[in-house]
């Protein structure tokens, strides 16, 4: 039997940097089921820093991680962004009303005229007459990121252990008794890091799970009759029914933005899906659809209230939650590692967020 103080459950880009953040200072094992760290949301993601995703209660995570990405957080090998932009898009002004209310310094707005619109988007189909222009919005080297956390904490003495999923784990006087695929384990602190999984680690630890659900989003690389579209900005819609951006010469990421809610599991594109995309594509730029190269889906897991959960459980002494980052659990990860890993060693966070907003004890029946 191997005894640890702190075994995390998840080795996608929740669970990873958690572990990067508190490297060194615990003796700390990440356990993942599949045979590979991130095989299914952190690996499926067309990820993208944009200040304003997720809303107010997500924003100074996201704003407190930009020059951690820029620095290359946690190995400070190189920068995890690549500048890009993005325009928010309409067809009626009124449309663009929740984009412009969370305009912050930070990450200043900029509205759009029409004649500047189709300059920055070339072939962009009339009625698209109103845009928002973010100049802050960055790619994510999201495999650069996962693999530098990994790294790093492997160097620091961190073990990752995968193709071991957790069995069962119950509490015993100050530890956890827990069983991980053919291992027995204790431990002092469970953090739960298992994304889509959340609640399933949760019964099997014996914790009131939260209700956490996962929906699924599609993406879908088409190439087109269309050259240098690699840099263009990033186009979301107003009324979040699609973003596409470009991914090479003559390659786009396209997303019928769905949120479709799935049970945990190794998600795959529907047909209808990829259609969809295609088909609102078409309808904002010319640019002919010559082939669909790819598909893929991956899952984005919400709490209740679409709000984050990260610290200890209020009824089970141990056991921490990491969980309900939905889409933008990478753009905030550094930020939201830090958090973590201060309210898991009882230490001030350096973050600057309220951390009851992120608190389970939100959920707990008690209220306490």
């Amino acid at each position: 039997m191997s005894d640890f103080d702190v075994i995390i459950v998840g080795g996608g880009i929740a669970g990873a940097s958690l572990g990067a953040a508190i490297a060194g200072t615990r003796r700390t094992l990440i356990v993942e089921a599949e045979d590979q760290c991130g095989y299914h949301t952190t690996g499926r993601s067309a990820a993208f820093w944009l200040a304003h995703y997720g809303g107010p209660a997500v924003m100074p995570l996201t704003l407190a991680s930009r020059r951690d990405l820029e620095a290359g957080w946690p190995t400070g090998e190189r920068s995890w962004l690549r500048q890009r932009g993005a325009i928010t898009i309409a067809r009626e002004y009124m449309h663009l009303r929740e984009a412009l209310s969370v305009n912050t310094h930070e990450a200043p707005l900029h509205e759009l005229k029409c004649a500047e619109m189709e300059k920055r988007i070339p072939g962009l189909r009339a009625g698209w007459d109103f845009g928002v222009y973010d100049a802050s919005c960055a790619d994510i080297d999201v495999a650069g990121l996962h693999n530098a956390c990994l790294a790093h904490f492997r160097r620091s003495g961190g073990t990752v252990l995968c193709s071991t999923p957790l069995t069962s784990a119950r509490r015993l006087g100050d530890r956890w008794a827990i069983e991980v695929g053919t291992e027995r384990l204790t431990a002092g602190i469970i953090v739960n890091a298992a994304g889509a999984w959340a609640d399933g680690v949760a019964r099997r630890c014996g914790v009131r799970p939260l209700g956490i659900q996962p929906y699924r989003r599609t993406i879908t690389q088409l190439r087109v009759g269309r050259s240098d579209v690699r840099d263009l900005p990033l186009i979301n819609d107003a009324l979040e029914r699609f973003y596409f951006k470009g991914e090479s010469d003559n390659r786009v990421w396209v997303s019928p933005h769905d949120e479709t809610p799935n049970d945990p599991c190794d998600a795959a594109p529907e047909e209808l899906d990829v259609a969809t995309a295609i088909d609102r594509f078409e309808s904002v730029v010319d640019w002919p659809v010559e082939r669909v190269e790819r598909s893929w889906a991956g899952l984005r897991s919400f709490a209740p209230d679409r709000v984050p959960v990260y610290g200890f459980d209020a009824d089970a002494p141990g056991f921490f939650w990491c969980v309900g980052q939905g889409g933008f659990g990478i753009q905030t990860s550094p930020a939201a590692a830090k958090l973590c890993a201060a309210l898991l060693l009882e230490d001030e966070p350096g973050v600057p967020v309220k951390q009851a907003v992120f608190s389970p004890r939100r959920f707990s029946p008690s209220g306490k």
